[in-house]
């Protein structure tokens, strides 16, 4: 059943700010509220059309009276997030995604009007690690748990979300876990790590990433608000790259460092260019992780537009990424490397 009033958390960032937007060019739903703490930047705010922005803040118990005052039907909780990076934005991120996811499912839970709850969650509840399956599916319990960051948040709120359910079995829940984000438009651990000219990587590990294209979770996410499929999916382009392959179609340089010297690789990237790695990203860094699809395809209808490849391609082109090294240079030094080589065991 299409959602007459629905409201939208974390408005005031990208996916927030364009997913309202989308509900908002539907002429089926009558109002579209979109809250946060601060307001989106002028051209996100441009984007939003008819969709009303509310500075509120889902930490604040005040937030029940949003929902009750504009008889909210539909609540899409897209307010969890990994970003801005930085160990002196950790704590305020945690009580976003962690106080403020129950802080808002108990002002759902008190409004009868409330009939639909969609969650934007994350794949990084699988953890990452040694004893994390190669694919991940939607009914296997995480094998590495994750003690702190955004991993941990993640796991946090979905078990708010689970207990939510259970004391309204009335209201359908969908929970979208997300693969990682990247393209032109989004600001995540990901895309500037990808950006360094020159990018650390663990030394003897070659993790495997699967992607997803803004377009795609947005899409996504639209269509779990307009339509009714209750339940948990994986949410991620089809495809994966390694992490080698992927800096070298960014035409950057990988650095190779040993495990133990990685946070303080950090640290040195972090006053050069505001990256910054939690723990949880360390891990990803090494292992990676990828998810399985079948249920979001067979059971939800929904097939990605964007490959993993296609997703990380056109990030790299709209960022304007320029690779580090000539490539006829390097050709060239390659060239001569392989005549070195040839005369030696000519010889």
């Amino acid at each position: 059943m299409t959602p007459k009033v629905v409201l939208v958390t974390g408005a005031g960032g990208y996916v927030g700010a364009h997913l309202a937007a989308r509900l908002a060019a539907n002429p089926d739903i009558e109002r579209v509220l979109g809250v946060d703490t601060a307001p989106p930047a002028k051209d996100l705010l441009k984007v939003m059309g008819r969709a009303e922005f509310v500075r509120a803040d889902i930490r604040n118990p005040l937030i029940a009276k949003v929902i009750s005052s504009a008889r909210v039907d539909t609540v899409v909780h897209a307010a969890t997030t990994a970003s801005p990076p930085g160990p002196s934005r950790r704590t305020a991120i945690k009580e976003m995604n962690v106080i403020g996811t129950m802080q808002l499912l108990a002002a759902c839970q008190r409004s009868p009007q409330v009939r639909k709850l969609v969650v934007k969650s994350s794949a990084a509840v699988y953890g990452a690690g040694a004893r994390v399956p190669a694919v991940c599916t939607e009914d296997m319990a995480p094998k590495e748990l994750a003690t702190s960051g955004y991993a941990q948040d993640a796991v946090e709120v979905e078990g708010y979300v689970r207990g939510f359910a259970r004391r309204r079995p009335d209201v359908p829940v969908t929970t979208m876990r997300l693969t990682n984000m990247i393209g032109p438009g989004v600001d995540t651990v990901l895309t500037r790590y990808f950006a360094l000219p020159v990018v650390p990587t663990v030394l003897g590990f070659d993790a495997r990433v699967q992607l997803l294209h803004p377009e795609d979770a947005l899409a996504v996410l639209e269509r779990a608000t307009t339509a009714d499929h209750p339940g948990v999916y994986n949410v991620g382009g089809d495809g994966v790259l390694t992490l080698s392959q992927a800096i070298r179609r960014a035409g950057r340089v990988a650095v190779p460092v040993p495990r133990v010297a990685i946070p303080a690789a950090a640290r040195v990237l972090q006053n050069a260019r505001g990256v910054d790695f939690s723990h949880d990203q360390i891990q990803f860094l090494n292992y990676g992780r990828v998810v399985d699809t079948t249920r979001l395809k067979r059971d939800f209808g929904f097939s990605p537009r964007w490959s993993t490849r296609q997703a990380f391609d056109d990030y790299v082109h709209g960022r304007g990424l320029r690779p580090v090294l000539d490539p006829a240079r390097l050709a060239g030094l390659e060239k001569k490397l392989s005549l070195v080589r040839d005369d030696r065991r000519g010889s």
